[in-house]
């Protein structure tokens, strides 16, 4: 079969001190850090929307992307060989999972009964990939937000027919995950949410949400998936407010409508930034409620108010997630989902690779600094110190609702004013973390 990167090797680790752009400089797949390989730790995924359906167009310019294989009709036989492209390019790239929307992968017929048949017909040759190269779908979802019939939303739709519409065509997507061996399926509400509220039913619309996801909660019983069903938080663009805005908020929902125990979260940094966060902050928000599933690894431009869906390539950033997932004990679902695509400029196929490279290097880079500094025992025993006032008996009576106002008027009166308190030692931590980068 003749190869579409043909100038282009299967990447190997060539360590620190190698030259070659297409080389690993610090992920190496078999390297054991702690007691797992680099490979079951960071669980790699390449997104199919971005890496090979993704024309690099913007608002003021079109596409630039360079695709040899794409011959521009927008026919199924396009779409299975993009699916080829996508096998060599996960093996080359030694990813050992991929994810995808439906539209990504096949094109939208002019009836939804033709579009489930498009998708069927590339679905056999993700299937063929799948088989001969060992590399697994992480997760597949439903584009419910790029044709005009999602202006208004999809589950939120004032539109009953749409949302009906987006009813059948997320069950189909599901089958799909489902007959692939996906490990999971992931809901974006792109456009769940408003521009403004003059005209919108709040209440209703996010009843009608969460009806939409208990729907999906059944039909996943009933076709036998045990895969995970994530929820991937977003405060803006394209609507104005979304209704899964961060983790807070998605928990807060899932939560209120009784859906948090079927779905975990699926964080990402960019999103993470637009809603005021640090990445930090929502990986250990969702930790805190037991619902982190999977990371989306990117980045954005901080001069930039939008989702720019950039290359992780900052060490600090991948050492703070690599902590939090090492501190709750690593992926059990999930994995780093590369939701990243090259700059407009980077428009040649091979572009793709050194971004993915140094996506994978900053990853495994951050696992291994993370690793180092829980194993040195400092930052974790300064944070344990510090909350060393409830450790004893009373703290572990207050924190259990067993002492009220009443009791701790009587323990804090005699003690009179309070002399007690410790420096937060931030720059002492912060060079600490330096230490190891």
């Amino acid at each position: 079969m003749a190869e579409f990167f043909p100038g282009v090797p299967k990447i190997q680790f060539g360590g620190p001190k190698s030259r070659n752009p297409l080389e690993f400089k610090h992920y190496n797949p078999d390297e054991v850090v702690g007691d797992k390989t680099m490979r079951d730790h960071l669980r790699f995924s390449v997104v199919y929307w971005h890496t090979f359906s993704n024309p690099l167009s913007d608002p003021f310019g079109s596409g630039t992307a360079v695709r040899p294989w794409d011959d521009g009709t927008g026919s199924v036989a396009n779409a299975q060989t993009k699916a080829k492209v996508a096998f060599e390019f996960f093996e080359k790239i030694n990813a050992p999972f991929y994810a995808f929307h439906d539209r990504d992968v096949a094109p939208e017929g002019a009836s939804l009964t033709e579009s489930h048949a498009n998708l069927d017909e590339v679905v056999k040759v993700l299937k063929d990939g799948q088989d001969r190269t060992g590399v697994k779908l992480l997760w597949g979802t439903a584009n419910l937000f790029s044709n005009p019939r999602y202006m208004h939303g999809a589950a939120t739709s004032p539109n009953l027919e749409v949302f009906a519409y987006a009813s059948a065509q997320v069950k189909k997507a599901m089958e799909v995950t489902h007959g692939l061996g996906g490990l999971g399926y992931t809901f974006w509400g792109g456009r769940e949410g408003y521009q403004t509220l003059l005209n919108t039913d709040m209440k209703r619309e996010l009843d009608h949400l969460a009806r939409f996801l208990h729907n999906a909660v059944e039909y996943k019983k009933q076709i036998g998936f045990t895969g995970t069903f994530y929820i991937e938080p977003k405060p803006k663009e394209p609507t104005k407010h979304q209704y899964d805005s961060d983790a807070a908020a998605c928990l807060n929902f899932l939560r209120t409508y009784e859906l948090l125990p079927h779905f975990k979260l699926n964080i990402e940094t960019n999103h993470a930034t637009l809603a005021g966060h640090e990445m930090m902050h929502e990986l250990e928000v969702a930790i805190g409620a037991g619902a982190l599933g999977s990371i989306d690894a990117n980045t954005g431009d901080p001069l930039l108010g939008w989702d720019t869906d950039q290359f992780p390539t900052d060490i600090y950033l991948t050492t703070k997630c690599m902590y939090c997932m090492l501190g709750m004990g690593g992926f059990t679902t999930g994995g780093v989902n590369f939701d990243a695509k090259v700059r407009r400029e980077s428009f040649e196929p091979l572009d793709l690779f050194y971004a993915h490279i140094g996506g994978m290097d900053a990853f495994a880079r951050g696992l291994k600094i993370a690793h180092a500094i829980i194993s040195d025992g400092r930052l974790c025993s300064f944070v344990k110190e510090r909350y060393r006032s409830w450790d004893g008996e009373f703290g572990r009576r207050v924190e259990s609702g067993q002492a009220g106002f009443t009791e701790l008027e009587s323990y804090i009166v005699p003690k009179g004013e309070i002399k007690t308190n410790e420096s937060g030692r931030q720059e002492m931590l912060e060079n600490l973390i330096n230490e190891f980068i």
